[in-house]
């Protein structure tokens, strides 16, 4: 299955917002943590999982999420195809991330607050892979 994002839906009228995602299948979910970058220059990552689902979606602001398809875990390829989404607060959009993707965050507003559910619980599988910011030629 590839990354894809999930759309959300917003709706008004004389008493106020709504958004939401009905989409959305949260039965895989079992943890759910938050990530607020220091500011609007700094970019978090790459990090990836071989085995774990992820799922953002923006509490605030927004962010500029670049995903590469890792073609081997232990010395991955450094000129992958790299995909870009932007998910803001304003929908419930919500980024569906496969196992095998490294992932590269970086906040495009102020105050931006991101969201992520993931499939495993913390430390029940050893899952996690870090490259240096640079390593991926995109």
């Amino acid at each position: 299955m590839e990354a894809k994002l999930i759309p959300g839906k917003l709706f008004s009228d004389n008493r106020g917002k709504v958004m939401f995602n009905n989409d959305f299948d949260v039965s895989e979910t079992k943890r759910i943590y938050s990530i607020e970058n220091i500011d609007k220059n700094f970019v978090r990552g790459w990090q990836g999982h071989k085995i774990e689902k992820r799922w953002y979606i923006a509490a605030s602001g927004a962010f500029s999420i670049n995903l590469i398809k890792v073609d081997n875990w232990e010395k991955p390829g450094q000129q992958c195809k790299k995909l870009n989404f932007i998910i803001t607060a304003e929908k419930m959009d919500v980024l569906y991330i496969p196992p095998g993707y490294a992932s590269s965050i970086q906040a495009i507003e102020d105050n931006s607050k991101l969201m992520i559910m993931s499939d495993y619980r913390l430390h029940e599988i050893d899952d996690e892979y870090k490259f240096p910011i640079d390593y991926f030629v995109i």
